[in-house]
């Protein structure tokens, strides 16, 4: 059965070297402090208040095995018979501790692993590692919560436990920001077919919140495909296992001699198609899920591309930001250009002792081809124009909100400012900018110089007075006509939506995989706002990379107007084809879910059909 919304919860019985596996990709925050809880109830002596507060009561019995694995069913005496009462009013009152209302500074560190959420209506401190409160992890750390047979105080058993140990040495190993990681959304299907996919992927990877996520996003567009042709169940559950996962270390030398080593992924999801072809990304918080869940996206997007490749992804936790040339290590996605793609190739031809290959991304001039940096970011707004072509529409006069400030969001920001748009926002891990008077290119060049620099957005406020850089806040509430995410993925959650919808926005371009959470994607589709999937509309990427690829490219250097021709003939294909597959199925082109459902059915039936043509593979 699938579990219903709003989390996925743990093994009780699972062990406690098991769970230590599963805090190796937890990322786990401390609660601020003053936050309130309430973790015992009943009177204290050192507060007279407390005299008049009902006591937690019920029968007496004597302790069991349950009062040592989770916390005992308990109810007001308000609620008991009148016998109750009396039964429990000759019962000798017991001295209980003080009500704790909030976190306590003086043992704050001891928990720092630790977070309130509420069970059975209670709130409770549960454990970040193993997500379990109870035995291993009591709520109150002064006493041992009713345990009778408990002689240690839950905070000594809690830091002696081997749990705690392992977060200590996990903290201490850390030096980033460290995120809780959120209960999986499980969304509702109509079909038990499709819900059986879901349960089987829940089943056998149950710790990978992104990929499920993703997985999730997939199984829903195809309810209508799986209903008609059952043995399309069989095929995505091949397809959502990757042909090959490659987990290594990555050592490496700072520039004070010391060593450090990190955490790389590559998975190869499928090559039905074709050869795998997909990015690589660095970022502190890369790991397997994200590998997986980027490698199953890029295989929809070539799919869906008029090009026939398979898909893939990789990456490391390596955080290229601050580190010099000799520090920094090669890649092709989020927070790399050409140096990292020169480093690469170097050490390509040196192990290989010949100059052969080609590599697709940043702008390199030894490579022979004339490669494109432009193309996801121009991609996206020509998928717009399309999307506003139909409607009889077009771009000029009309305010985007950008999210991001990389290579995707800043070319955005230059070809909306080319339809006439009036592009007005760009955002950073700290915050947001907002220029009312919008972008032009003296000043896109101007924040690119910024970006180089290294300095924080909120610098362009210093020479330009009419924006305003916001901290700790994202543009969507921004008045806008049109949306561009193009930052990290589930960027957007349901405030975002919410806040998106109330700004008058009516079309949203995912320029990033998967920007929304799966609330905020319900929120986005109850209000009709049109989405754009970055698998259809990110799709420049491939195009570009299959244009550098191409033999004739690579004797000679496209000029820029014919490789947009180009891009928009292939962008426009793209577009058509997930219209078409709607359709098929019965999806208006006016829904909101029209594209989104599309774009996943086109890209399936391609994949299903090469898989079924080679047999079981």
């Amino acid at each position: 059965m699938l579990l219903p919304v709003g989390g996925l919860g743990m093994n009780t019985s699972m062990d406690d070297m098991n769970l230590i596996q599963q805090a190796q990709r937890h990322h786990l925050v401390v609660r601020e402090l003053g936050e309130e809880i309430d973790l015992e109830i009943g009177p204290g002596d050192d507060d007279p208040s407390f005299a008049s507060t009902p006591i937690i009561g019920g029968p007496a019995r004597e302790p069991s095995a349950e009062d040592h694995d989770e916390s005992k069913h308990v109810v007001l005496i308000s609620q008991l018979s009148n016998d109750d009462q009396d039964m429990s009013k000759t019962q000798p009152a017991k001295r209980k501790k003080k009500v704790v209302k909030r976190w306590r500074e003086e043992w704050a560190d001891t928990y720092k692993w630790a977070y309130v959420d509420v069970k059975d209506g209670t709130a409770r401190i549960f454990c970040s590692v193993c997500k379990e409160y109870g035995r291993k992890h009591r709520r109150n750390p002064y006493g041992n919560e009713g345990s009778r047979n408990m002689q240690m105080s839950a905070l000594e058993e809690h830091n002696n436990s081997l749990l705690h140990k392992e977060a200590l040495r996990l903290q201490m190993a850390s030096k980033d920001k460290i995120i809780v990681d959120k209960p999986i959304y499980v969304k509702a299907l109509m079909s038990k077919t499709a819900g059986s996919i879901i349960e089987a992927a829940l089943k056998r990877d149950p710790h990978e919140v992104e990929f499920i996520q993703a997985v999730q996003e997939a199984v829903h567009a195809l309810e209508r495909v799986i209903a008609k042709n059952a043995h399309y169940v069989n095929i995505m559950e091949r397809l959502l296992e990757p042909e090959r996962m490659v987990l290594f270390r990555v050592p490496w030398v700072d520039d004070r001699g010391e060593t450090h080593v990190n955490r790389g992924f590559r998975v190869q999801f499928n090559q039905a198609l074709g050869p795998c072809r997909g990015g690589l990304r660095f970022h502190p918080l890369m790991n397997l899920s994200i590998a997986k869940f980027l490698g199953f996206e890029q295989t929809l997007k070539n799919a869906l591309s008029p090009y026939k490749l398979g898909g893939a992804a990789g990456g490391s936790d390596f955080d290229p930001r601050g580190k010099s040339d000799n520090e920094d290590l090669p890649s092709e996605e989020m927070g790399v250009g050409t140096r990292e793609m020169g480093y690469l190739f170097g050490q390509y031809r040196r192990l290989a002792g010949h100059f052969e290959g080609s590599f697709t991304g940043p702008r390199i001039f030894w490579s022979g081809s004339s490669l494109r940096t432009e193309a996801t970011g121009y991609g996206l707004v020509f998928f717009a124009q399309l999307i506003l072509a139909d409607m009889n529409k077009e771009l000029k006069g009309l305010r985007c909100v950008v999210s991001g400030s990389g290579k995707i969001a800043m070319h955005v920001l230059e070809k909306l400012i080319a339809y006439g748009a009036l592009p007005i926002t760009v955002s950073d891990s700290k915050g947001y900018l907002v220029d009312e008077d919008g972008f032009d290119y003296v000043k896109i060049s101007f924040l690119r110089d910024i970006k180089a620099q290294q300095k924080s957005l909120r610098d362009y406020s210093k020479t330009y007075a009419r924006s305003k850089y916001y901290d700790e806040a994202k543009p969507w509430n921004e008045r806008c006509d049109v949306a561009f995410p193009c930052a990290y993925h589930n960027e957007i959650d349901q405030t975002d939506a919410i806040n998106l919808i109330n700004s008058g926005c009516r079309i949203l371009i995912e320029g990033s995989n998967m920007p929304c959470t799966p609330e905020a994607v319900d929120v986005l589709r109850k209000a009709n706002i049109l989405i754009a999937p970055a698998m259809a509309a990110g799709a420049g990427g491939v195009v570009a990379g299959e244009l550098e690829l191409n033999h004739a490219c690579n004797l000679m250097h496209w000029s820029p107007e014919d490789f947009e021709s180009k891009l928009q003939e292939a962008m426009k294909q793209t577009y058509q084809r997930a219209l078409k597959a709607a359709a098929d199925f019965g999806y208006q082109k006016e829904s909101p879910e029209a594209l989104v459902h599309g774009a996943v059915i086109s890209a399936f039936l391609s994949v299903a059909q090469a898989m079924t043509d080679q047999g079981c593979v």
